[in-house]
């Protein structure tokens, strides 16, 4: 009952904003119509569904988002706007709210003794609110998350439950004990997206663009400054679509789309990513306290490529991911699936 509450408690003490807007056939971003659509998006992240299924490293993520298109913004929004100088509320912003949950662990999850060499186990849970909103030539996004490292996060439950109950072939994981101790995690991110004006063109009734971006995240548990390149390709009449939401850190994606004309569409995705690390908890360790850390890398690299199917008013994705060494000693690059399932209502 004690980690139930605190959940409830992380949930309730989150605030942050976002917004979705998307390139027309000119390549200019229309304002989206007033409405109360919301969209409910569930993500589940896993080297599972990736290509080797090998549990370390970055082994799981689940993120469920409530987006609420062109909603009340909450006061607190308009408090954090005054505050910060690259945000601007206009009124084509737009408010989502997350609730997640980050597992990492080392290479060998059937070891029971602690391995110096190795990546510390840990997790994370968090609840988070995002705002996006268009302005100019761009789009800027920012989002706050206030959680929990350690115990707390039930990241050992969380395993286990799925190893026995989900996939009983898998492992039974023994070094929890080693885990990072409970420490409150807060985020604070902003990322600006430009419109694909001059990279965009229609090719065969296809829209194809790029979308340059850049931005930073500050906290305990992320801090990195990251720059990237997003690519798509969809039918030229649905351009009103965005990449899936990811769990963070992650190439950029609101998951937002409108029902398609036909019934259904698609939505091919690709980009790359560069993040210049300072601090990452996962590997860094706690920070004030005694815990095990390894040598991380301060350059890390993403790639991805997905394809997104809507029908209606759902849509579901699949992206595969390619993320470089993040930090000495890691035996290979990671590489994991994520997929996203969306509902508009």
């Amino acid at each position: 009952m004690k980690g139930a509450t605190y959940l409830f408690t992380v949930f309730l003490a989150v605030f942050a904003f976002s917004l979705p807007t998307f390139a027309d056939e000119k390549g200019h971003i229309p304002a989206p119509p007033k409405s109360e659509d919301t969209i409910i998006t569930v993500i589940i992240e896993n080297d599972s569904i990736g290509t080797r299924g090998t549990d370390k490293n970055y082994t799981s993520g689940v993120r469920l988002g409530y987006y609420d298109i062109n909603a009340e913004l909450p006061e607190i929004a308009y408090i954090i706007d005054d505050y910060i100088p690259t945000f601007e509320i206009t009124k084509r912003s737009s408010v989502f709210y997350s609730l997640g949950q980050n597992l990492y662990t080392p290479q060998d999850i059937t070891q029971t003794a602690h391995d110096p060499d190795d990546r510390p186990w840990a997790a994370h849970l968090y609840g988070s609110m995002g705002l996006v909103t268009q302005t100019d030539n761009h789009l800027d996004e920012l989002e706050v998350s206030i959680g929990v490292v350690g115990p707390a996060a039930l990241g050992e439950q969380a395993q286990k439950f799925v190893h026995k109950y989900v996939t009983p072939d898998s492992p039974t994981p023994k070094g929890w004990s080693h885990q990072l101790k409970n420490e409150p995690a807060l985020m604070i991110g902003w990322q600006r997206r430009y419109y694909p004006e001059s990279l965009s063109a229609e090719i065969f009734g296809l829209s194809a663009s790029a979308s340059p971006y850049f931005g930073a995240t500050l906290g305990n548990v992320h801090t990195f400054a990251n720059a990237g390149l997003n690519f798509r390709l969809t039918p030229y009449e649905e351009t009103r679509q965005d990449a899936p939401m990811r769990v963070r850190p992650a190439l950029p994606g609101t998951g937002y789309f409108e029902p398609p004309k036909d019934s259904w569409s698609w939505y091919a995705f690709a980009g790359i990513e560069t993040r210049a690390v300072a601090r990452n908890i996962f590997l860094d360790g706690n920070t004030l306290a005694d815990s095990h850390s390894v040598d991380k890398k301060y350059l890390v690299a993403d790639a991805n490529a997905g394809l997104a199917l809507t029908y209606d008013r759902y849509r579901i994705s699949y992206t595969l991911v390619y993320r470089t060494r993040e930090f000495d000693g890691q035996d290979e690059p990671s590489v994991f699936g994520a997929l996203t399932f969306g509902y508009r209502f």
